[in-house]
């Protein structure tokens, strides 16, 4: 992989289902160690660009680069090998394996890949501390909070740590504490392990959030603190109305847009406000039953 390059670069990429055609010559880069957020109105192609993003489809035209590399020409056996050691995804559905335990659903890609026994457990432990679920590595998933559940996926996706991970509305259907944990878990992943991602959402909150919060380490740990302008991290915010790219920009320039169609979401009744969270130390155990804790 060419480590000069974008992490994802999209040129010209279109898309069709069934003579319907949802996609429109998208063009859009993912700078190294940037984090992207895709916004637009319910059924505007967001996830379907994830879906060419980590190559699950493929466009009818263009080319989708991961890290400098046309992922269009290569065999499923190298597409499968790229996105085991390169991507990790948090699908919005529950994708969890229901019969397997934490731990199980974790090491699956693993196994899948061949890794050793001590390297699975290594790296699954990891990872299950990192998502605060080390405690918790036996049980099954319907033996969880909708929260520890959502933090398992997120464990699944960043096992190994790879180098680029895409978020479909990661914290969708969770209560505004256990949302506000997702993100810090994100934020965490993203500045601790300079991880390049897409953040999919129509939560407008969820992206102020992200793009004015940092983690930092500190005597104690990690934690989590607003930025400051010199401090914020790299992101950027790009829109999309019926398929087609119609705003690229800051989150201030995002914020301040009098384009109708940002209009339309910054004032939309989406069950968000465009203010921040309740900024609290979600990692201090003694203000949430252990449960909640991540």
């Amino acid at each position: 992989m060419n480590q000069e390059s974008p992490a994802i670069e999209f040129r010209n990429v279109s898309l069709s289902f069934d003579e319907k055609q949802v996609l429109y010559d998208i063009n859009f880069y993912l700078q190294r160690g940037e984090m992207l957020f895709i916004t637009g109105e319910s059924g505007s192609g967001k996830s379907v660009l994830l879906r060419l993003a980590i190559a699950l489809d493929h466009p009818d035209d263009g080319q989708v680069l991961l890290e400098g590399r046309d992922v269009g020409p290569l065999s499923e056996t190298k597409l499968l090998e790229i996105r085991s050691s390169r991507m990790g995804m948090v699908f919005q559905e529950d994708s969890l394996f229901t019969g397997l335990s934490a731990y199980e659903n974790v090491a699956y890609r693993l196994e899948e890949h061949g890794a050793d026994e001590e390297t699975i457990e290594k790296l699954v432990m990891e990872v299950l501390r990192f998502v605060g679920l080390d405690q918790d590595f036996e049980k099954l998933p319907f033996e969880m909070s909708g929260g520890m559940r959502r933090r398992l996926e997120i464990a699944r996706a960043l096992v190994g740590w790879p180098s680029i991970m895409l978020f479909d509305e990661p914290a969708a259907g969770l209560d505004p504490i256990t949302a506000e944990q997702v993100l810090d878990l994100i934020v965490r992943a993203r500045d601790v392990h300079g991880i390049s991602s897409i953040y999919v959402t129509k939560k407008l909150d969820e992206i102020f959030y992200l793009a004015s919060h940092r983690a930092v380490q500190t005597e104690n740990g990690i934690a989590i603190e607003e930025a400051n302008d010199a401090s914020a991290p790299a992101t950027r915010v790009m829109v999309l109305e019926k398929g087609k790219i119609i705003f690229t920009g800051s989150v201030g320039d995002f914020q301040r847009s009098s384009l109708p169609a940002v209009q339309r979401l910054t004032n939309a009744d989406n069950g968000t406000v465009l203010s921040h969270f309740e900024t609290t130390n979600p990692w201090d155990k003694s203000r949430l039953p252990r449960e909640h804790i991540l």
